[in-house]
């Protein structure tokens, strides 16, 4: 009896062990694109020297594959300080190379941080994250 008790544990063993190294095989593993591929202008990790302003032009180009279903491009502008409120805030959705926006009513005198973020429409995971600084004088 000893004998069945001892074979049917490692038979059971065998199977949990054995059932750990099984995996589903076939069909792909989802949608899969170009990664994004982004040029700003300013460009992206620059500080721009102070201008009059109060709008400032910033172009998104789109380098890489454009997604089959195009891109969200936000873009967000505040103070350069820990826990600032943004004083200008656009999103776009777009399937054009090239995207022009202002920043408009920007401070005077402080340094402000723009951050571009541009998300594939067809796989979310597909981003491009982005900023630079300027101030106005």
């Amino acid at each position: 009896m000893k004998k069945v008790l001892y074979l049917g544990h490692l038979f059971l063993l065998a199977a949990i062990l054995m059932g750990g190294n099984c995996k589903k095989g076939g069909g792909g593993g989802g949608p899969t694109e170009a990664s994004l591929v982004v040029e700003l202008n300013p460009a992206a990790g620059s500080n721009q020297a102070p201008a009059p302003g109060p709008d400032f032009p910033l172009t998104v180009t789109i380098k890489s594959t454009m997604p089959p279903s195009g891109v969200k491009i936000d873009v967000t502008a505040r103070e350069d300080v820990a826990g600032s409120i943004p004083f200008f805030t656009q999103s776009l959705n777009s399937t054009a190379t090239s995207n022009n926006f202002t920043i408009t009513s920007s401070p005077r005198n402080v340094t402000i941080r723009v951050d571009v973020t541009v998300t594939s429409l067809t796989l979310a995971t597909n981003k491009f994250t982005g900023s630079y600084t300027y101030s106005r004088k």
